[in-house]
């Protein structure tokens, strides 16, 4: 297994879209065996993720981190704990511990200024894991609940309805279980805290209210830009999803909800956001 974490002077670098250098251990046993300093090779900051995974890095753990690099990272396959800071040896220590707890995206994105449109995307699938931020605080603390699979890696087949029925996710139509380390900030909280007790071969419904699913909508988080102050908008339509980058030059993930002659507005709240979700879980496996 690899783990990289941004590296500045010894320590967590805390902007991800702006680090100049990674430090990538190889650790194998759950031990670290060897580590080197990367740079980043002048890659813009939406390429970042494709180079940890060119580097075959399985974890990035960092400081702070927009939406639009958690969902890049998460489409490259890796895995993110965010939030993480002082000494970047020891950070990776606690994460080998189980002892480090993933914020998830937790960078103000909604600036008025510095905005520059980005690549189009096709939409989100819960998919990889329903897989945002469980809140919670990286760094040395533990998970806000306990329960015997905290810490451990599971595997587990799931289906998501919204409360008229609708599916909106399931790892069974992928034919591939979900896999996760429990308590370690990989899931939306009500999942995650529904696993820690399961049996192997157990199965839960689970009922979601949006403070343990993705929140509740943000109003702050919906912005209005001029368009001849953002290069390429001329042609985005409502409803179309696309990534801005903020001032730290870091990608994230909105949807076009108004324009005009002059303006465009867009929404950065998760699509989820403000929904009760219902989950039905099967527990396949703890390593």
């Amino acid at each position: 297994m690899k783990i990289a974490v941004t590296y500045d002077n010894g320590n967590v670098f805390q902007h991800f879209g702006r680090t100049e250098q990674f430090k990538v251990y190889e650790v194998e046993d759950n031990k670290v065996v060897s580590s080197e300093v990367i740079g980043s090779n002048g890659s813009g900051h939406g390429a970042l993720a494709g180079l940890l995974a060119g580097q075959e890095v399985d974890v990035l753990i960092c400081g702070g981190i927009g939406g639009g690099a958690q969902a890049a990272l998460a489409e490259a396959g890796v895995e993110l704990c965010a939030g993480a800071e002082g000494n970047t040896d020891e950070a990776v220590e606690a994460y080998l511990r189980g002892e480090l707890v993933s914020t998830g995206a937790n960078c103000d994105h909604h600036h008025e200024e510095g905005h520059d449109c980005g690549g189009h995307d096709e939409g989100h699938s819960c998919g990889g894991g329903c897989g945002s931020s469980c809140g919670g605080g990286c760094g040395s603390s533990r998970p806000a609940f306990e329960g015997k699979n905290v810490g451990k890696t599971c595997r587990a087949h799931y289906r998501g309805t919204f409360n008229d029925g609708t599916q909106f996710d399931s790892s069974y139509d992928r034919g591939e279980p979900l896999e996760f380390v429990c308590g370690a900030g990989q899931m939306i909280l009500g999942f995650d805290k529904a696993v820690a007790d399961m049996e192997v071969g157990q199965t839960v419904d689970i009922h979601l209210m949006p403070e343990e699913a993705y929140g509740m909508p943000d109003p702050a988080a919906v912005f209005t830009v001029e368009i001849e102050q953002l290069p390429g908008s001329e042609e985005l339509q409502a409803g179309q999803q696309v990534y801005l980058t903020n001032q730290f030059g870091q990608p994230f993930p909105v949807k076009v909800t108004a324009k005009d002659e002059t303006t465009i507005t867009f929404d950065a709240n998760h699509e989820m956001a403000g929904k009760e979700l219902n989950f039905r879980i099967e527990l396949v496996e703890v390593k």
